[in-house]
Protein backbone atom coordinates (compact mmCIF):
# COMPACT_ATOMS: atom_id res chain seq x y z
CA UNK A 1 0.00 0.00 0.00
CA UNK A 2 1.58 3.28 -1.12
CA UNK A 3 1.38 6.68 0.60
CA UNK A 4 -1.46 7.90 -1.63
CA UNK A 5 -3.67 4.95 -0.69
CA UNK A 6 -2.92 5.45 3.01
CA UNK A 7 -3.92 9.10 2.80
CA UNK A 8 -7.15 8.20 0.99
CA UNK A 9 -8.07 5.65 3.68
CA UNK A 10 -7.45 8.04 6.56
CA UNK A 11 -10.50 9.99 7.79
CA UNK A 12 -10.75 13.56 6.62
CA UNK A 13 -10.68 16.60 8.91
CA UNK A 14 -14.46 16.98 8.51
CA UNK A 15 -15.00 13.35 9.57
CA UNK A 16 -12.80 13.80 12.64
CA UNK A 17 -14.71 16.97 13.52
CA UNK A 18 -18.03 15.11 13.23
CA UNK A 19 -16.74 12.38 15.53
CA UNK A 20 -15.58 14.91 18.11
CA UNK A 21 -18.95 16.63 17.91
CA UNK A 22 -20.79 13.35 18.47
CA UNK A 23 -18.60 12.49 21.46
CA UNK A 24 -19.12 15.93 23.03
CA UNK A 25 -22.89 15.70 22.44
CA UNK A 26 -23.00 12.22 23.98
CA UNK A 27 -21.08 13.42 27.04
CA UNK A 28 -23.49 16.34 27.48
CA UNK A 29 -26.54 14.06 27.13
CA UNK A 30 -25.16 11.60 29.68
CA UNK A 31 -24.36 14.46 32.07
CA UNK A 32 -27.90 15.84 31.76
CA UNK A 33 -29.39 12.38 32.35
CA UNK A 34 -27.20 11.80 35.40
CA UNK A 35 -28.07 15.25 36.77
CA UNK A 36 -31.80 14.72 36.24
CA UNK A 37 -31.81 11.25 37.80
CA UNK A 38 -29.72 12.53 40.73
CA UNK A 39 -32.10 15.41 41.42
CA UNK A 40 -35.16 13.19 41.23
CA UNK A 41 -33.50 10.53 43.38
CA UNK A 42 -32.37 13.04 46.01
CA UNK A 43 -35.82 14.64 46.31
CA UNK A 44 -37.51 11.23 46.36
CA UNK A 45 -35.24 9.85 49.10
CA UNK A 46 -35.67 12.94 51.28
CA UNK A 47 -39.39 13.19 50.63
CA UNK A 48 -40.15 9.52 51.26
CA UNK A 49 -38.22 9.61 54.55
CA UNK A 50 -41.28 11.27 56.11
CA UNK A 51 -43.29 8.11 55.51
CA UNK A 52 -40.66 5.38 55.94
CA UNK A 53 -38.37 6.89 58.60
CA UNK A 54 -40.74 9.10 60.57
CA UNK A 55 -43.73 6.76 60.00
CA UNK A 56 -46.20 9.43 58.90
CA UNK A 57 -49.17 7.91 57.09
CA UNK A 58 -50.12 8.96 53.58
CA UNK A 59 -53.66 9.61 54.80
CA UNK A 60 -52.41 12.01 57.46
CA UNK A 61 -50.19 13.82 54.95
CA UNK A 62 -52.69 14.26 52.12
CA UNK A 63 -55.99 14.61 53.99
CA UNK A 64 -55.09 16.47 57.18
CA UNK A 65 -54.68 20.24 57.35
CA UNK A 66 -52.85 20.30 60.71
CA UNK A 67 -49.31 21.45 59.88
CA UNK A 68 -46.83 21.70 62.74
CA UNK A 69 -44.11 19.06 62.22
CA UNK A 70 -42.23 20.16 65.32
CA UNK A 71 -45.03 19.13 67.71
CA UNK A 72 -47.20 16.09 68.27
CA UNK A 73 -50.97 16.25 67.96
CA UNK A 74 -53.60 15.03 70.39
CA UNK A 75 -53.34 11.53 68.92
CA UNK A 76 -49.60 11.47 69.58
CA UNK A 77 -48.77 11.62 65.89
CA UNK A 78 -46.74 14.34 64.13
CA UNK A 79 -48.82 17.12 62.65
CA UNK A 80 -47.74 16.78 59.04
CA UNK A 81 -50.91 17.51 57.08
CA UNK A 82 -50.34 19.10 53.68
CA UNK A 83 -53.97 19.25 52.56
CA UNK A 84 -54.21 23.01 53.13
CA UNK A 85 -51.11 23.78 51.02
CA UNK A 86 -52.13 21.40 48.25
CA UNK A 87 -55.64 22.90 48.14
CA UNK A 88 -54.30 26.45 48.08
CA UNK A 89 -51.80 25.59 45.33
CA UNK A 90 -54.51 24.16 43.11
CA UNK A 91 -56.86 27.04 43.93
CA UNK A 92 -54.46 29.83 42.90
CA UNK A 93 -53.34 27.83 39.84
CA UNK A 94 -56.83 27.15 38.52
CA UNK A 95 -58.17 30.62 39.28
CA UNK A 96 -55.22 32.38 37.67
CA UNK A 97 -55.54 30.15 34.57
CA UNK A 98 -59.27 30.85 34.34
CA UNK A 99 -58.60 34.58 34.52
CA UNK A 100 -55.65 34.61 32.13
CA UNK A 101 -56.94 32.34 29.35
CA UNK A 102 -59.67 34.63 27.89
CA UNK A 103 -57.31 37.63 27.90
CA UNK A 104 -54.50 35.60 26.33
CA UNK A 105 -56.72 34.20 23.56
CA UNK A 106 -58.19 37.65 22.84
CA UNK A 107 -54.73 39.25 22.59
CA UNK A 108 -53.45 36.39 20.42
CA UNK A 109 -56.43 36.67 18.05
CA UNK A 110 -55.95 40.41 17.73
CA UNK A 111 -52.26 40.01 16.96
CA UNK A 112 -52.70 37.19 14.41
CA UNK A 113 -56.16 37.58 12.85
CA UNK A 114 -57.56 41.07 13.34
CA UNK A 115 -54.55 43.36 13.14
CA UNK A 116 -51.46 41.20 12.54
CA UNK A 117 -48.92 43.93 11.77
CA UNK A 118 -50.27 46.67 14.00
CA UNK A 119 -51.10 44.22 16.79
CA UNK A 120 -47.61 42.77 16.78
CA UNK A 121 -46.08 46.24 16.74
CA UNK A 122 -48.17 47.42 19.70
CA UNK A 123 -48.46 44.35 21.91
CA UNK A 124 -45.26 42.38 21.32
CA UNK A 125 -43.13 44.81 23.40
CA UNK A 126 -45.71 44.64 26.20
CA UNK A 127 -45.57 40.83 26.27
CA UNK A 128 -41.78 40.85 26.27
CA UNK A 129 -41.77 43.39 29.10
CA UNK A 130 -44.10 41.27 31.23
CA UNK A 131 -41.87 38.23 30.68
CA UNK A 132 -38.74 40.10 31.74
CA UNK A 133 -40.07 41.50 35.03
CA UNK A 134 -38.65 39.56 38.04
CA UNK A 135 -41.01 37.65 40.32
CA UNK A 136 -40.12 39.80 43.34
CA UNK A 137 -41.36 42.89 41.49
CA UNK A 138 -44.72 41.23 40.84
CA UNK A 139 -44.91 40.24 44.49
CA UNK A 140 -44.03 43.75 45.68
CA UNK A 141 -46.66 45.34 43.41
CA UNK A 142 -49.19 42.81 44.66
CA UNK A 143 -48.24 43.64 48.24
CA UNK A 144 -48.68 47.40 47.92
CA UNK A 145 -51.52 47.52 45.35
CA UNK A 146 -53.49 44.26 45.14
CA UNK A 147 -53.61 43.37 48.84
CA UNK A 148 -54.84 46.85 49.99
CA UNK A 149 -57.42 46.89 47.17
CA UNK A 150 -58.81 43.50 48.20
CA UNK A 151 -58.82 44.61 51.84
CA UNK A 152 -60.85 47.68 50.91
CA UNK A 153 -63.31 45.88 48.63
CA UNK A 154 -63.83 42.58 50.45
CA UNK A 155 -62.55 43.16 53.98
CA UNK A 156 -60.19 41.01 55.96
CA UNK A 157 -56.45 41.27 55.72
CA UNK A 158 -56.34 41.25 51.92
CA UNK A 159 -54.01 38.26 51.86
CA UNK A 160 -55.24 35.00 50.41
CA UNK A 161 -56.02 32.99 47.29
CA UNK A 162 -57.55 35.95 45.44
CA UNK A 163 -54.44 38.11 45.84
CA UNK A 164 -52.17 35.26 44.79
CA UNK A 165 -54.37 34.46 41.78
CA UNK A 166 -54.37 38.07 40.57
CA UNK A 167 -50.58 38.26 40.79
CA UNK A 168 -50.18 34.92 39.00
CA UNK A 169 -52.73 36.01 36.40
CA UNK A 170 -50.37 38.79 35.27
CA UNK A 171 -47.33 36.52 35.50
CA UNK A 172 -48.68 33.66 33.34
CA UNK A 173 -50.51 35.90 30.86
CA UNK A 174 -47.47 36.39 28.55
CA UNK A 175 -46.68 32.66 28.61
CA UNK A 176 -50.17 31.63 27.52
CA UNK A 177 -50.36 34.49 25.02
CA UNK A 178 -47.06 33.67 23.31
CA UNK A 179 -47.85 29.97 22.95
CA UNK A 180 -51.38 30.74 21.76
CA UNK A 181 -49.98 33.06 19.09
CA UNK A 182 -47.72 30.26 17.87
CA UNK A 183 -50.68 27.86 17.74
CA UNK A 184 -52.84 30.30 15.75
CA UNK A 185 -50.02 30.96 13.29
CA UNK A 186 -49.69 27.22 12.65
CA UNK A 187 -53.27 27.01 11.34
CA UNK A 188 -52.93 26.72 7.52
CA UNK A 189 -54.09 29.71 5.49
CA UNK A 190 -56.24 27.52 3.27
CA UNK A 191 -58.48 26.85 6.29
CA UNK A 192 -59.30 30.56 6.37
CA UNK A 193 -59.67 30.80 2.61
CA UNK A 194 -61.98 27.79 2.42
CA UNK A 195 -64.18 29.08 5.23
CA UNK A 196 -64.51 32.54 3.70
CA UNK A 197 -65.16 31.02 0.27
CA UNK A 198 -68.10 29.06 1.72
CA UNK A 199 -69.69 32.32 2.86
CA UNK A 200 -68.63 32.38 6.52
CA UNK A 201 -68.03 35.74 8.12
CA UNK A 202 -64.72 36.69 9.67
CA UNK A 203 -65.93 35.97 13.20
CA UNK A 204 -67.48 32.66 12.14
CA UNK A 205 -64.16 31.68 10.58
CA UNK A 206 -62.30 32.58 13.77
CA UNK A 207 -64.73 30.81 16.07
CA UNK A 208 -65.68 27.77 14.01
CA UNK A 209 -62.44 27.08 12.16
CA UNK A 210 -59.33 28.79 13.52
CA UNK A 211 -59.94 28.32 17.23
CA UNK A 212 -61.03 24.71 16.77
CA UNK A 213 -57.98 23.91 14.66
CA UNK A 214 -55.67 25.59 17.20
CA UNK A 215 -57.44 24.14 20.26
CA UNK A 216 -54.75 21.52 21.13
CA UNK A 217 -52.07 24.20 21.02
CA UNK A 218 -54.17 26.57 23.12
CA UNK A 219 -54.77 23.85 25.71
CA UNK A 220 -51.03 23.18 25.76
CA UNK A 221 -50.44 26.89 26.38
CA UNK A 222 -52.90 26.86 29.28
CA UNK A 223 -51.22 23.82 30.85
CA UNK A 224 -47.82 25.50 30.47
CA UNK A 225 -49.23 28.54 32.25
CA UNK A 226 -50.67 26.38 35.01
CA UNK A 227 -47.31 24.66 35.46
CA UNK A 228 -45.67 28.08 35.81
CA UNK A 229 -48.30 29.20 38.30
CA UNK A 230 -48.10 25.99 40.36
CA UNK A 231 -44.34 26.31 40.78
CA UNK A 232 -44.17 30.06 41.48
CA UNK A 233 -42.87 30.78 44.97
CA UNK A 234 -41.68 34.28 45.81
CA UNK A 235 -44.48 36.40 44.34
CA UNK A 236 -47.17 34.17 45.86
CA UNK A 237 -45.41 34.07 49.20
CA UNK A 238 -45.57 37.86 49.46
CA UNK A 239 -49.36 38.12 48.99
CA UNK A 240 -50.96 34.88 50.17
CA UNK A 241 -50.44 35.26 53.92
CA UNK A 242 -48.15 32.27 54.63
CA UNK A 243 -50.55 30.70 57.14
CA UNK A 244 -50.75 26.91 56.83
CA UNK A 245 -54.53 26.94 57.11
CA UNK A 246 -57.22 25.46 54.91
CA UNK A 247 -58.62 28.33 52.80
CA UNK A 248 -62.25 28.91 53.72
CA UNK A 249 -62.68 31.73 51.20
CA UNK A 250 -60.72 33.62 48.58
CA UNK A 251 -59.69 36.32 51.07
CA UNK A 252 -58.47 34.26 54.02
CA UNK A 253 -54.71 33.86 54.55
CA UNK A 254 -53.30 30.50 53.55
CA UNK A 255 -50.10 29.01 52.10
CA UNK A 256 -49.10 27.11 48.98
CA UNK A 257 -46.56 24.33 48.67
CA UNK A 258 -43.94 26.69 47.27
CA UNK A 259 -44.51 29.48 49.78
CA UNK A 260 -44.24 27.02 52.66
CA UNK A 261 -40.99 25.64 51.27
CA UNK A 262 -39.34 29.02 50.75
CA UNK A 263 -40.40 30.39 54.13
CA UNK A 264 -39.45 27.38 56.30
CA UNK A 265 -36.66 25.43 54.60
CA UNK A 266 -33.94 27.65 56.03
CA UNK A 267 -35.23 27.17 59.61
CA UNK A 268 -35.03 23.37 59.71
CA UNK A 269 -32.20 20.91 60.31
CA UNK A 270 -31.40 18.29 57.69
CA UNK A 271 -32.65 14.85 58.67
CA UNK A 272 -35.26 16.01 61.19
CA UNK A 273 -39.00 15.50 60.72
CA UNK A 274 -39.71 19.18 59.91
CA UNK A 275 -37.04 19.07 57.21
CA UNK A 276 -38.24 15.74 55.81
CA UNK A 277 -41.81 17.05 55.74
CA UNK A 278 -40.71 20.01 53.62
CA UNK A 279 -38.93 17.64 51.25
CA UNK A 280 -42.20 15.74 51.00
CA UNK A 281 -43.84 18.95 49.83
CA UNK A 282 -41.06 19.30 47.27
CA UNK A 283 -41.74 15.73 46.12
CA UNK A 284 -45.40 16.61 45.59
CA UNK A 285 -44.30 19.59 43.49
CA UNK A 286 -42.03 17.32 41.46
CA UNK A 287 -44.85 14.84 40.84
CA UNK A 288 -47.15 17.67 39.74
CA UNK A 289 -44.48 18.88 37.31
CA UNK A 290 -44.30 15.38 35.84
CA UNK A 291 -48.09 15.27 35.53
CA UNK A 292 -48.15 18.65 33.78
CA UNK A 293 -45.48 17.47 31.32
CA UNK A 294 -47.32 14.22 30.61
CA UNK A 295 -50.53 16.19 30.07
CA UNK A 296 -48.75 18.51 27.62
CA UNK A 297 -47.38 15.53 25.68
CA UNK A 298 -50.81 13.88 25.62
CA UNK A 299 -52.52 17.02 24.33
CA UNK A 300 -49.83 17.41 21.68
CA UNK A 301 -50.30 13.83 20.46
CA UNK A 302 -54.08 14.27 20.39
CA UNK A 303 -53.61 17.37 18.26
CA UNK A 304 -51.36 15.50 15.83
CA UNK A 305 -53.92 12.69 15.54
CA UNK A 306 -56.69 15.19 14.75
CA UNK A 307 -54.60 16.69 11.96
Amino acid sequence: MNDVQRKLMQPSAATKQDRRGKIISLICIVFILILTVSLIGFIAVRGLATFFTNHVSLREFFFSSAWNPGQLGKNGQPQVGAAAMITASFAVTLLSAILATPFAVAVALYMTELAPKRGARLLQPVIELLVGIPSVVYGFIGLIVVVPAIRTLFGGTGFGVLAGSLVLFVMILPTITSLTIDSLKQVPDYYRSASLALGATRWQTIYKVILRAALPGILTAVVFGMARAFGEALAVQMVIGNAALMPTSLVTPTATLTSQLTSQMGDTIMGTLPNNALWSLALVLLLMSVIFNVLIKWIGKRGEMQK
